[in-house]
């Protein structure tokens, strides 16, 4: 019987694929567990419309990616932090205060998760931290660590 596959099953298939299966596996286990659907012409139809609007968000996701990465090549950002002698911080710069100053001074909505800072930031001046924004979109941004 051939199915087509709602999510990824191991051993026979990532979502979306077309693939044989046994009548009993299919009826027993895919199709209760709604892991897969049958492979008819209406089912067909539906998965390739499916298929191309999927296509389609992600084309549009990374053209916007892509666009926020040049806007976030400009900018500058300030990072105020309290510091001791000899410009040592106390503590030291995060990525989450460095995505909240992002988006204080330029509205950019960046996630933590999505900075990377190349060695913890634990003195007064200029850094570069690299911003994942997309799959395969990153771009680095430069930003300076001043006195509060």
């Amino acid at each position: 019987m051939k199915v087509i596959l709602n999510a990824d099953v191991q051993g026979k298939g990532k979502k979306g694929q077309v693939v044989s299966v046994s009548d009993g596996y299919a009826r027993n286990f895919l199709f209760p567990k709604k892991l897969a659907v049958e492979a008819n012409a209406a089912n067909l139809n539906a998965a390739e419309k499916a298929k191309r609007t999927d296509e389609h968000r992600r084309q549009v996701e990374l053209e916007n990616a892509r666009a926020l990465a040049e806007k976030l090549k400009e900018v500058k950002v300030i990072v105020k932090a309290k510091c001791g002698e000899g410009s040592r911080l106390f503590g030291s710069v995060t990525t989450q205060e460095l995505a909240d100053a992002i988006k204080e001074q330029f509205g950019y909505d960046i996630d933590k998760k999505k900075i990377v800072l190349d060695a913890p930031v634990k003195e007064l001046g200029e850094y570069t931290a690299l911003v994942r924004v997309y799959t395969d979109v990153a771009t680095e941004i430069g930003f300076k660590v001043e006195k509060l």
